[in-house]
């Protein structure tokens, strides 16, 4: 291969895989030439270098500069565990705004959920929905901005878009290559967070002991990202992910294997699930059963379901409506479930940490959810 066609190929590998092109060649991951037998042009083949088990625990994650922003959050301003929170401090006099965007967004409950937890708190504030079409993130972030607002909510479709424009990203955020929590700066800069992680795993009850299981995830988008990183922490052997497309699930397959080696990642069409015993939790991310979309159907038959230990977790992400009919099979078949209320919540809560300093109050925010709902 020439010198130009190789560069070309080896930046190629790199942006896939999310690593740079130096570390690319330092793994050897590159194409061999194989001696001709004829006089046909050389064959090229890659060679399939297994992967490098990464540090324990890394002293800094690099952040792809193609996703996020040129720096991350300092490791002291994340939040590491169930029990800590980020911790800003607050040295501006700007008024407590906050807002929401997206597109659509009709169905949010983040209004009342956070006006519930700043009143927890004692704090003045507004929390307004923001329908934020994609074509016009930059105008919204710039009216943001001007506006005074302190801190904002992301959701779909903008989670990845918006980390284009962040200063710095925390680690979740990173992982999880999404953002759904900005901090505003008094400088204008902008904090980018990932709480959805949070969220997930703070709303598995402690009493649910992962380590060393296997565990299925139904989709591949943005929320089967922030389970899957959750569910690293919570130490499982083994995740896997059913798809409507393999093929469109190789990437992310290639930046999971590389960023979590001591975990198995497998990957298999959702059609063809026949048998779940082998896995301590099934994990929903598609907006199957969501109101709206396709709210009377299940990602699953309950024919499926059965094939589950009695001991197994159903864990649905979608929270409206407040039972899916994913959950509703399980619990006819006795299994425990998870709802998306509570990741819903978790999350919210973590992201009040990060705008005030302050813990809401949770059971008032899930109050107020229910009553909405």
């Amino acid at each position: 291969m020439n010198p130009e066609l190789m560069e070309r190929f080896l930046a190629k590998k790199a942006k896939k895989l999310g690593i740079t092109v130096e570390e690319l060649k330092a793994q050897n991951a590159v194409p061999v030439t194989e001696k001709p037998t004829t006089g046909t042009p050389p064959l090229e083949r890659e060679v399939n270098i297994p992967y490098e088990p990464l540090p324990a625990q890394p002293e800094k994650i690099e952040v792809p500069s193609y996703i996020f922003g040129p720096t991350k959050i300092e490791e002291k301003n994340v939040i590491a565990s169930d029990s800590d929170a980020i911790q800003p401090t607050i040295n501006d006099n700007r008024e407590n705004k906050f807002a929401l965007i997206g597109y659509p967004l009709g169905h949010s409950l983040s209004k009342v959920i956070h006006e519930a937890g700043f009143k927890s708190l004692g704090i003045e504030a507004s929390y307004d929905i923001l329908e934020t079409p994609p074509d016009s993130l930059v105008d919204r972030i710039k009216w943001l901005k001007v506006n005074g607002y302190k801190g904002f909510n992301v959701t779909i479709p903008l989670k990845l878009p918006i980390s284009l424009f962040v200063n710095e990203v925390d680690k979740y955020a990173d992982l999880a290559r999404a953002v759904n929590t900005v901090y505003i700066e008094a400088d204008k800069s902008l904090m980018a967070y990932n709480t959805d992680v949070i969220g997930f795993k703070r709303a598995i009850p402690s009493d649910i002991n992962l380590t060393g299981k296997k565990v299925a995830i139904l989709g591949t988008g943005g929320a089967a990202h922030a389970a899957c990183v959750a569910l690293t922490e919570c130490q499982v052997k083994e995740i896997a992910f059913f798809t409507r497309n393999i093929p469109n699930s190789i990437e992310l397959m290639n930046y999971v294997r590389r960023k979590f080696p001591s975990i198995d990642f497998n990957v298999y069409q959702i059609e063809n699930i026949r048998s779940l015993e082998e896995y301590s939790m099934l994990v929903n991310t598609t907006p199957i059963g969501m109101l709206g979309k396709a709210g009377d159907m299940s990602p699953v038959e309950i024919e499926t379901l059965q094939t589950l230990n009695n001991d197994a977790i159903v864990y649905d992400v979608i929270y409206n409506p407040k039972k899916t009919i994913l959950i509703k099979n399980a619990q006819k078949l006795g299994l425990r479930t998870i709802t998306g209320l509570d990741m819903l919540i978790f999350q919210a809560v973590a992201a009040q940490q990060i705008w005030t300093g302050n813990t809401p109050d949770w059971k008032d925010m899930k109050i107020a959810a229910l009553e909405a709902l």
